[in-house]
């Protein structure tokens, strides 16, 4: 039996060529809407996810470990604190402030360390944060960026340390400690975040509190007074695992950074962490093992 639907006669059926004209319109506007959303949906329709992805892809880039620290200048004018002598409480100079450039300062104290070493020290490069120096550790691939906050900045630097630990502000730093160049990933790319300084959470309020933005798990150091109580919420809200926080006040200087930081770079325990932190506090305050192990907490 000899059938009609020839392929001539299938492109002269003017219900065919409706039926194809159709299906064209569609198949152009469709590809249309692609193509748009391939070039502006990405920025637009979901940037959260975007960020989320590309800040969980350079974290697979960071084949050292990484540790970021905020420090929050110690400022007699701009702070609710009890005043120090001027020329280590100006927030706007870090060579000589008590936690950046004194004795026991961060830059100071790690510059000095034997097993620590400093591969760059960088001037302004944020508009809140007056210096940067990176350390790293001699015997481990751990790297350690420090930024100098300028004291006024106190606020800023408060947002800042919750925004890393939530994992946010993923940083490329470039440096030099080997014979090739190396990048390494601070900001929310490191995998320890601290604050030293001030607790400006007696002082202010923030709006709102940065939120959990990926599945990775961070540890957090909390150098400040009564820490624990302060930033409880908003660091739970991060994300981030309490490794060494504060249970009364303190005096947040390098010795009890690095203790934790040595213990973090060992692998060791919280309650090992702990107990470093209170031996080196109490070797520099000398008040006693217990009123320094009270002192200390970690986890929730």
């Amino acid at each position: 039996m000899r059938s009609d639907c020839t392929l001539d006669s299938l492109f002269t059926s003017p219900l065919l060529r409706s039926f194809i004209i159709i299906f064209l319109l569609a198949f152009t506007a469709c590809k249309g809407y692609t193509e748009q959303a391939a070039t502006t949906g990405n920025s637009q329709t979901k940037p959260n996810a975007g960020r989320s992805e590309a800040s969980n892809e350079v974290v697979r880039k960071n084949t050292a470990r990484v540790i970021h620290v905020v420090v929050a200048l110690r400022d007699n004018e701009f702070q609710g604190i009890v005043p120090v002598p001027p020329r280590i409480g100006n927030g706007d100079d870090p060579a000589n402030n008590l936690y950046w450039g004194a004795g026991y300062g961060v830059k100071s104290f790690f510059k000095r360390a034997s097993d620590w070493k400093m591969v760059s020290d960088t001037r302004d490069p944020k508009p809140a944060v007056l210096e940067r120096v990176i350390f790293k550790r001699k015997d481990k691939d751990v790297y350690m960026v420090a930024d100098a906050y300028r004291g006024r900045e106190i606020k800023q630097s408060t947002i800042d340390f919750l925004h890393f630990a939530a994992g946010g502000g993923t940083e490329s730093v470039a440096v030099e400690a080997g014979a090739q160049p190396t990048t390494i990933y601070a900001g929310g790319g490191a995998d320890l975040i601290a604050y030293v300084g001030h607790d400006g959470l007696m002082d202010f309020s923030l709006d709102q509190y940065p939120q959990k933005r990926d599945d990775r798990q961070r540890d957090a150091v909390i150098l400040a007074c009564v820490s624990k109580s302060y930033f409880n919420d908003p660091l739970r809200r991060t994300g981030a695992r309490p490794l060494l926080w504060t249970t009364g006040l303190m005096a947040p200087e390098a010795y009890v950074l690095k203790a934790a930081i040595d213990g973090w770079a060992l692998n060791e325990s919280g309650e090992k962490i702990r107990r470093r932190a209170a031996e080196a506090y109490n070797k520099y305050q000398r008040c006693g093992m217990r009123g320094a192990l009270n002192l200390f907490s970690h986890g929730w």
